[in-house]
């Protein structure tokens, strides 16, 4: 089989390019308070610089209470004093620029803080003003308004509509201190394409827009109730009361033109949980660039999973013209290096709703098949983006009930544990306070362990995971000629595709050795699995075929890695 994704008229860097999220809070900590800043990032730039990453996805950074790890933004168009400045901010950028890395930043359309301006003033004026016009609004059921509009529940767990001191009842799709925004309101609308050019005048390359399928809302007089609501029969494709919409598209077109008054254009990455086909709408000409494809994240260590996912995604990019995106970890789930090391026939869930009881791990299995993953994904064409600290092998943390931060834990009575597991900072140093995090101690607690994992202790190890992804992003970049790919059959338990210019890749998540194709071998992601024309179990080998591209591996494999 194979593949070539259409070019769009006009080319990006962003088709290709590799992705580091960093979660601030949980990357560096520059003043010693336990919270990770920009101070904290532009002292660890090098890593960046070193690893080898196209861009820098930062999450949010704005003033926030923190409910829900910065995403109840208090203000879009300002830093939160904890993590920076303004001024800190611009040295980000040009810092990031001077070493050729760009920066994407989130965007957090679907929803404000409870603080917000905008907000408190949509609670002051009241019923039927402008200003409460803002926000999506309804009077109650009953025969005093003493009930919700709808018996909805909040993705967080708790009743999705809160009562405000006159009566009314506001809508929140995530925790009662993140009202969602009414965009049916052309003033919310200008509102954010006044947010959009104020980043974009300050130097970011992009956005990666959170809840992008959320926005836009279908509210009739008489609402839905939940089952009503859960029943996707009930509901035209593209008319559900409040996801996945048609009619968001008229968003992202009057961003579009925004985007466009940049040169080069400005990028955005929707963040939306939708199916495979849905995501089309998102990436079609004049509206976002990319939409995550989180289809090999949900897929399980299979050979036939994986093989379906990167069919079912080029067949899309062939559709659409878009690139696909591979994710393997994020803020949001729990690490790779975990889920694939799960004993038994349990998945993430298992550690999602384990209520602080650690599940069956076999933490090294789990490496060896999140390095082989890694892998498989920056062989890929499309663009790969990684989560900080999965280029050191970190696994998942599980974090004592009483000092998680993540409201899902603690909305939902510790049915699930949250993702405080994927957002412990960050091991720099083998010793030492914080493990180098930062000079005094960490706002989520590190285990004893994290020392093994930690940077300066992997940049002295040729064998280690930080040590594979500065040599894997190297060759990428010596590798990589065109957007296009051919599957290879050679067997059922294996996944291997050949790049133009003979680079091939191929993944054995069988239990026994298979045989590897004729070329040079330039990678591997456990040198031990390759022998004799023969490739282990749980492993990813790189070769190629073509003599000049190997000779230029092989200096980029034997040079200093650092």
């Amino acid at each position: 089989m194979t593949v070539t994704p259409s070019s769009p008229a006009r080319a990006a860097w962003w088709r290709q390019a590799v992705v580091y999220q960093v979660y601030p809070r949980s990357f560096a900590d520059g003043n010693g308070d336990g919270v990770g800043d920009f101070a904290g990032i532009l002292g660890r730039i090098g890593h960046l610089e070193a690893l080898g990453v196209d861009a820098v996805w930062i999450s949010p950074f704005y003033p926030s209470a923190l409910v829900d790890g910065g995403y109840d933004v208090d203000d879009y168009t300002d830093i939160d004093p904890r993590i920076g400045t303004l001024e800190q901010f611009d040295l980000l950028v040009h810092g990031l620029h001077e070493r050729g890395i760009r920066l994407i930043i989130d965007l957090v359309p679907n929803h404000s803080s409870n603080r917000h301006a905008r907000f408190q003033a949509a609670l002051a004026a009241g019923p039927g003003s402008p200003e409460r016009d803002w926000y999506v609004f309804r009077d109650g059921r009953g025969e005093h308004g003493e009930l919700p509009p709808a018996d909805w529940r909040s993705l967080m767990g708790e009743p999705a509509w809160t009562r405000v001191p006159d009566g009314q009842w506001y809508l929140h799709l995530f925790t009662s201190e993140q009202p969602d925004f009414n965009w049916s309101n052309p003033a919310v609308r200008d509102f954010f394409t006044q947010v959009l050019r104020f980043w974009g005048d300050r130097g970011v390359d992009g956005f990666r827009v959170d809840v992008a399928n959320g926005l836009t809302k279908r509210l009739d007089a008489d609402l839905p109730n939940q089952e009503q609501l859960d029943d996707a029969s009930a509901h035209a494709v593209g008319d559900h009361p409040l996801w996945d919409r048609d009619d968001v598209q008229s968003v992202y077109r009057q961003w579009r033109r925004v985007f466009d008054e940049y040169d080069p254009p400005l990028m955005a990455v929707a963040e939306a949980w939708v199916s495979a086909d849905r995501r089309l709408r998102y990436t079609a000409p004049g509206s976002l660039d990319q939409a995550f494809g989180f289809d090999l994240l949900r897929a399980p260590w299979d050979a036939s999973a994986f093989r379906r996912v990167i069919a079912e995604s080029y067949d899309l990019a062939d559709r659409s013209g878009a690139p696909p995106t591979w994710v393997l970890s994020s803020h949001d789930v729990v690490r790779h290096a975990t889920r694939y090391g799960l004993v038994g026939a349990g998945d993430e869930n298992d550690w999602l709703r384990s209520r602080g009881a650690q599940p069956i791990e076999d933490r090294e299995v789990g490496l060896r098949r999140a390095r082989a993953a890694t892998l498989l994904a920056l062989a890929l064409p499309g663009s790969a983006y990684l989560y900080q600290g999965e280029e050191l092998g970190l696994p998942e943390v599980m974090v004592p009930d009483d000092q998680r931060q993540d409201p899902v834990f603690w909305r939902k009575d510790g049915l699930e544990v949250g993702r405080d597991g994927c957002r412990v900072p960050l091991p720099w140093t083998t010793d030492g306070t914080s493990f180098g995090f930062g000079a005094g101690g960490a706002h989520l607690p590190q285990p004893s362990w994290f020392g093994e994992y930690a940077v300066d202790g992997q940049e002295r190890d040729p064998a280690s995971t930080l040590t594979l992804y500065r040599r894997a992003l190297r060759l990428r970049r010596v590798l990589q000629v065109a957007e296009s790919m051919r599957l290879l059959d050679l067997g059922n338990g294996v996944v291997g595709f050949e790049r133009p210019g003979g680079w091939i890749s191929v993944t054995n998540f069988d239990e026994a050795p298979v045989p590897l194709p004729r070329g040079e071998v330039v990678l591997a992601s456990d040198a031990e699995a390759v022998r004799a024309g023969l490739l282990g179990p749980n492993a990813t080998v790189w070769l190629t075929q073509n003599g000049v591209q190997a000779a230029a591996a092989s200096r980029v494999v034997g040079g200093d890695p650092s």
